[in-house]
């Protein structure tokens, strides 16, 4: 079988997620691979993508294999899947699959990403192997690679794979007339709008011209187009211990300076391949200089969105979770699906009372499972990740179950006692009771604001 490896790593033959497919290839030598470096070749193909053509117009299984960065494919992976189709490269028919490595944290939104993408350009899709970076070092992990391979083939073979129809939605057409009025501004609160609207986006551009006239803050709108980006994020942690990037392009501080000093940001785009154009992802990645740190935490968030958002349930979920892992309160999505007027309204009303009355909820899984995944990576590679570490430690995110020693001790005394029949009879239909007690007082206590 002829297999074309897409290596979407800037890494390039250093890329971890690469090994596996290496290791791969030496237990199964029976077909040919062709590995293209996409990811460090990424600014090559934007000038010419006819060698990519060649090779991809013979391959029968294309394999996606990339690092996960900031919940998707790394922005070198957006760019080219924007080339495939503005070069117009037909897939239709051909088997699809991926494999990535990360430490768990949203390869699920990752891997959707690639899928919903492979599905609207026809191919065959077979789910993926999403392995932790160091799985190939463990006979366990070098055995679930083999047996994803196994399953592949054996799918390959008897034409198993899922019905799929394609998910991408047509964009709307209709066009947003501006009709809010300005309002007085208040100079002392600053409100950082980020998008990479394009000058024909008319739609955008009048639904962020609508809602800076009437927010009734200082607004700054920053289209991150318009920065020269020397490149996307090349994971090489030259910024782990300083902070600063190793570009020479500025963006460390401009990010800090310009955006994160805001009393509130919200994000503005058009979706686009199932999340939006790839200098977003450009954006995103290149915020790696501030390391696994919520810097923003505290800060309400919002969100303008062109586009059929209802039908994007990935999306959805890396909006929340992004929101939810930084710290930040998700105070409305405006999209443009209905009443465009009212939804940007309703994002005014919503931004401003969630930064007027400090509103903040408690994390849910999305923010919890994130978290914790980090806290344990920043722990163990605290001797290399400085700057993350000591901001972990001075926000208290080592909250280890172990060190938890008096609730620990608790809970054994309570299951001997339990463990007594005697006991575990009289307590019979009790404790329930006994665990609402300290609840029962708080609201004993709480007065009528």
């Amino acid at each position: 079988m002829n297999i074309v490896i897409l290596n979407a790593s800037p890494k390039g033959k250093n890329s971890i997620t690469l090994q596996t497919v290496l290791y791969l290839q030496k237990r199964f030598p029976e077909h040919e691979y062709n590995v293209l470096h996409v990811g460090q070749k990424i600014k090559m193909y934007e000038k010419d993508f006819s060698v990519q053509k060649e090779v991809l117009e013979k391959a029968q299984l294309i394999l996606f294999t990339y690092p996960v960065y900031t919940f998707i494919a790394p922005y070198q992976l957006h760019k080219w899947l924007e080339l495939l189709r503005v070069n117009d490269i037909d897939l239709t028919g051909k088997i699809a699959s991926q494999i990535t490595t990360s430490k768990h944290f949203y390869d699920v939104t990752a891997h959707k990403y690639i899928k919903e993408n492979c599905i609207d350009l026809g191919m065959k899709y077979h789910d993926g192997l999403s392995a932790d970076m160091e799985d190939l070092l463990s006979e366990k992990g070098r055995m679930q690679a083999e047996k994803y391979w196994q399953n592949l083939m054996f799918c390959i073979e008897n034409n198993i794979f899922a019905p799929a129809t394609p998910t991408q939605k047509n964009i709307s057409t209709k066009v947003y007339t501006p009709c809010l009025q300005p309002v007085t501004k208040d100079n002392s609160t600053n409100v950082v709008v980020v998008t990479n609207c394009d000058k024909q986006d008319e739609n955008l551009a009048n639904m962020i011209t609508d809602f800076t006239a009437c927010l009734p803050y200082k607004t700054n709108v920053i289209n991150i187009k318009d920065f020269e980006f020397s490149g996307g994020c090349l994971g090489c942690f030259e910024c782990a211990t300083d902070g600063k990037c190793i570009y020479k392009d500025g963006f460390d501080s401009f990010l800090r300076n310009e955006i994160q000093t805001a009393d509130a940001i919200v994000y503005a785009f058009t979706i686009e391949n199932h999340f939006t154009d790839s200098s977003f992802k450009c954006y995103d990645d290149r915020q790696f200089c501030n390391g696994h740190r919520a810097v923003t935490f505290g800060i309400p968030v919002g969100y303008i969105i062109c586009g059929d958002y209802k039908h994007e349930s990935n999306l959805q979920m890396i909006v929340e979770a992004r929101c939810e892992v930084g710290g930040n309160y998700l105070s409305y999505v405006a999209t443009d699906e209905n009443d465009t007027k009212t939804e940007i309204l309703n994002l005014v009303k919503s931004l401003g009372f969630a930064f007027e009355n400090k509103i903040s909820r408690p994390a849910n899984f999305y923010g919890v499972g994130g978290t914790k995944i980090f806290r344990d990576l920043i722990y163990i590679t605290r001797g290399l990740m400085k700057a993350d570490h000591k901001f972990y430690k001075k926000h208290k995110n080592y909250d280890f179950p172990q060190k938890q020693k008096a609730t620990i001790l608790k809970m054994q005394l309570v299951g001997s006692l339990m463990a007594i029949p005697s006991v575990k009879k009289k307590m019979r239909g009790k404790l329930n009771g006994y665990i609402v007690t300290p609840y029962e007082k708080v609201i004993s206590q709480a007065d009528k604001k």
